[in-house]
């Protein structure tokens, strides 16, 4: 189980996304596990054609620091380096995570029907997060369920020492996020139908939640690729 993850969002140069895909797909993928830095899932994202985002799992901070020593030093990136960066712009946007709710993916395997997943991102003032969750707990999680959302996670900002500084996080951060997974964007729009005909979300819960952030939350429309774990 990954107690400690990363929110990549890599922007690319246009054009870029699909040799990025077929690369990281074919080469990095179980090469990367291998050391321990688990590749959770990969993604498209459906609003940005140049925006690759992946999510990344370790067991805890010392396994990342290891773990990250032992690819970026290694083998497997030295020879596939050069065409992985000549995709992209910008690597640096960056969130580290831990789950609040279990996380667990094992079992499944890469690869099936590709579905639709969501990342919603909630920018919380400092100190608010406690608090936040308990809300989003009570409040928020129970109306997603019943209109067909139930998160798959939900995380929130790991404020340690980034101990692999070669790879920046992003430390401005201060977020709680859940994932969300959708048959396909028919069933994410019914869910937004249901979700706006509940006078309990639209007359309480939303202004209670907005209230609590410290700007618009954020929302990432994501498509698996072939060998992503989370679909």
């Amino acid at each position: 189980m990954a107690d400690v993850l990363e929110l990549r969002q890599y922007t690319l140069h246009p054009g870029r996304r699909e040799d990025l895909i077929e690369l990281f797909d074919r080469e990095l993928v179980e090469t990367q596990d291998a050391v321990g830095a688990h590749v959770l899932g990969q993604f498209r994202d459906l609003d940005a054609e140049d925006r690759f985002v992946w999510l990344r799992g370790f067991t805890d901070m010392a396994a990342r620091r290891e773990a990250l020593a032992a690819f970026y030093g290694g083998p497997v990136w030295a020879a596939h380096r050069d065409k992985a960066n000549d995709t992209m712009i910008d690597s640096d946007d960056v969130l580290l995570l831990r789950p609040v709710t279990d996380f667990d993916l094992s079992g499944r395997t890469r690869g099936g029907d590709t579905t639709l997943v969501t990342v919603t991102l909630y920018h919380l003032p400092a100190g608010g997060e406690d608090a936040f969750l308990s809300f989003f707990a009570s409040s928020v999680q129970p109306l997603l369920s019943d209109t067909g959302a139930p998160p798959l996670a939900v995380l929130r900002t790991l404020r340690v020492e980034n101990t692999f500084p070669a790879l920046p996080i992003r430390e401005d951060a201060n977020v709680v996020a859940w994932v969300g997974g959708f048959a396909g964007p028919d069933a994410l729009a019914e869910h937004v139908r249901l979700l706006g005909r509940e006078t309990r979300w639209t007359h309480d819960t939303l202004p209670a939640l907005t209230s609590r952030l410290s700007r618009p939350p954020e929302q990432l429309h994501l498509s698996p690729t072939s060998r992503s774990l989370i679909r």
